[in-house]
């Protein structure tokens, strides 16, 4: 999941932003800001205007529309719910990696996952969020290191919860099927056990094993929505989404991961992001954009 936000300046409307087969002005790129301000909580502003009109022009000419006036009328419309939701698509960014920030799947292996494997094996329950799954990287990343020390962690109470946005990424999240270079990070020893040559598209991929599968539900998600869990989570993933939520929406979110998160609890985020606001008060930072949560009423200062 990923950037973009709301646009500051209204000053000029019709000035031209970015320039091209469908000329942008600053009245489009602020309503577009707003929109996906509003329905997401990304923050942009105007020195994102090449990036806007270089991921909408083409959606523009596929629905054929004239130009962005046009194609702003049809998102703010009823009409255009459904357009409006491939907006988002195409403004958020998707990149991500098996066992990116590996310092993160370490630590999980080292510090948390013993205690919690204990748990399942005396019949109790575990639970991860994968917060913004992309294309399912992260959260088979994940499953792939329970699995390493836990291989029939699928017959305990043991589950991985992936959510996004993006109901397009998701959709390849579940079907778990990548090229040969995305699984560059993946040992080859596990790319040998948990993953199997198929064909698609007339070209040698691979595809994650379904007892990978089996540890991981996928749910569409908005991080700015009701969230519908009934339960805490002993772990949370949630990198390199929030740096692109202006500051009061950042400072909500981390205090609604520290309301799942029971004493103990680890929150792994975004190398460029920092736990801030009153959450900050509930964490420890117990190593590179690493968290334990220390309880509501520990270490907070005067």
């Amino acid at each position: 999941m990923t950037s973009l936000g709301l646009a500051e300046s209204r000053q000029h409307p019709d000035e031209i932003m970015a320039n091209g087969e469908y000329p942008l002005t600053r009245r489009d790129l602020s309503e577009i800001a707003a929109m996906i301000y509003s329905d997401a909580g990304i923050y942009l502003n105007e020195s994102k205007a090449s990036l806007v009109y270089s991921r909408l022009s083409k959606h523009i000419r596929a629905l054929g529309l004239k130009g962005f006036r046009e194609y702003c009328a049809l998102v703010a419309s009823p009409e255009g719910a459904v357009a409006r939701r491939e907006m988002l698509s195409h403004l958020t960014t998707n990149f991500t990696r098996f066992f990116r920030e590996n310092h993160h799947f370490e630590h999980l292996r080292d510090h948390v996952l013993p205690g919690l494997i204990a748990r399942a094996k005396n019949g109790g329950r575990v639970r991860i969020w994968s917060a913004a799954c992309s294309d399912g990287q992260e959260p088979y990343s994940i499953a792939l290191t329970v699995l390493s020390m836990l291989p029939n962690a699928a017959d305990y109470d043991f589950r991985i919860l992936a959510t996004d946005i993006d109901p397009k990424i998701l959709a390849a999240a579940k079907a778990g099927i990548y090229d040969e270079g995305a699984l560059e990070t993946v040992s080859p020893p596990m790319r040998k056990q948990w993953f199997r040559e198929v064909e698609a598209g007339g070209r040698r991929k691979f595809q994650v094993d379904d007892r990978v599968k089996k540890l991981i539900t996928f749910n569409e998600l908005n991080l700015m929505a009701q969230w519908p869990f009934k339960g805490n989570f002993d772990v949370i993933f949630c990198r390199n989404v929030v740096i692109y939520f202006d500051e009061p929406t950042q400072m909500k979110i981390w205090s609604r991961f520290a309301a799942l998160l029971p004493e103990g609890g680890h929150l792994y985020i975004g190398h460029s992001e920092r736990v801030s606001g009153d959450a900050k008060h509930l964490f420890d930072n117990t190593g590179i954009t690493t968290y334990r949560h220390i309880g509501k009423n520990v270490g907070r200062k005067a």
